[in-house]
């Protein structure tokens, strides 16, 4: 369970000055999953259960109100996602009232295993039962933005972690409770979840950020909230990871006049209907940003008003080094191609039984497959609806 990975993160945060983990707040082994998402979920799990939750338990005796669980974690590995999917379901299980989100890294899809597949439709259907909501990080759309944005030739593991962590604070860094006010919010996962999960059947979110450039280009770059915004709404309903590359041709429909005829799930989205979004300002005059063209009906599903599915947070603190800057948190239609796939490519693995042994022999069985692979069908059509 990675412990040289572990200690390292325990060694920079002690030297950085900044922060410090407990002592006795961490939980490794030696041995890992071999990329079984069966044998982290089916043996790590049970045969540490008590450990992991104990320590969790004392981390939440120290809180004065529990507002909820952010639980960071891979999908397509063993470890990561069969242990994560089960601490997740003990969580919900043993603290059913604090809300659960889920960061999960979604896997290149040149592929790094060859079980990822299924890995990867184990945890999402495990974690649509017991989480809240899902935050979703693509790494092939991260690996674009260092490559492309930050203008890094040999990414590494930090260079990904940066824009991962910079995604993250640009949500999660203190602002302000409403219009007008300068008292910070005093739960925002709560008000995350609140304003952008309104069904369960929808509960994938994902981040986009603007701007994200090297200090070399920053030093010659000048940002106008209209500008930002203009950029950023593109990119919502185009479907765009970053700002590079945005297809400026993507409108929004005329109408939501029901179609004739049934939806492919194989159809190319070019507009990218949405449930909810919420967009967060940080840096100068962020009051005058105007946020009128986010508020458009036509972004949005038929049965749900903008007043209803969009929100928007606002601080004068500048984030990171940017003096302006602008993140978009959305409930939309942006994973329905990749997942698709992703259940596509497992099905077509599960329909010649291939590696299913290695799953079976750890209580993984058919029927689990099966389970999984109906739930997630369904939660594409649903995405795919919305646009009706």
């Amino acid at each position: 369970m990675e412990p040289k990975v572990i200690n390292q993160t325990l060694s920079k945060a002690a030297h950085s000055g900044r922060w410090k983990y407990g002592q006795h707040s961490c939980f490794c082994q030696k041995q890992g999953s071999g990329n079984n998402w069966a044998y982290g979920y089916s043996v790590h799990g049970p045969r540490h259960e008590d450990s992991i939750m104990n320590l969790i338990q004392k981390e939440v005796e120290k809180c004065d109100s529990l507002n909820g669980f952010f639980i960071i974690m891979s999908m397509a590995g063993g470890t990561g996602s069969g242990l994560g999917a089960f601490v997740t379901q003990n969580l919900q299980d043993q603290y059913s009232s604090p809300l659960k989100m889920n960061q999960i890294i979604w896997p290149y899809g040149t592929g790094e295993v060859i079980v990822q597949n299924y890995n990867s439709i184990l945890t999402l259907s495990h974690l649509y039962r017991s989480s809240d909501a899902l935050l979703v990080h693509e790494n092939d759309a991260v690996h674009k933005i260092c490559a492309k944005l930050m203008n890094i030739k040999q990414i590494s593991f930090r260079d990904i972690n940066q824009v991962l962590a910079h995604q993250l604070g640009s949500v999660f860094q203190p602002t302000y409770s409403g219009e007008g006010s300068f008292h910070y919010r005093r739960n925002p996962l709560g008000d995350l979840m609140e304003n952008l999960v309104p069904h369960p059947e929808f509960k994938m979110l994902g981040v986009r950020n603007i701007p994200q450039m090297s200090e070399n280009s920053l030093a010659y770059s000048t940002f106008t909230w209209a500008g930002l915004l203009k950029h950023l709404r593109q990119m919502l309903i185009s479907n765009a990871k970053m700002e590079e590359g945005i297809d400026w041709q993507v409108r929004p429909p005329l109408s939501r006049l029901p179609t004739l005829g049934k939806m492919s799930l194989n159809k190319e989205f070019h507009f990218n209907t949405s449930i909810a979004n919420l967009v967060i300002l940080r840096g100068k005059d962020v009051h005058s940003a105007e946020l009128g063209a986010f508020k458009d009906p036509a972004l949005y599903t038929s049965w749900l008003e903008p007043v209803h599915a969009f929100s928007v947070w606002k601080t004068q603190r500048a984030f990171s080094k940017y003096e302006k800057s602008a993140a978009l948190v959305s409930n939309s239609q942006f994973l329905v191609k990749p997942l698709d796939m992703i259940v596509g490519k497992a099905w077509n693995m599960f329909a010649s039984k291939a590696y299913i042994h290695q799953y079976t022999k750890f209580g993984i069985e058919e029927e689990d497959f099966l389970d999984s692979f109906t739930l997630l069908e369904q939660v594409i059509a649903s995405y795919c609806n919305l646009g009706f």
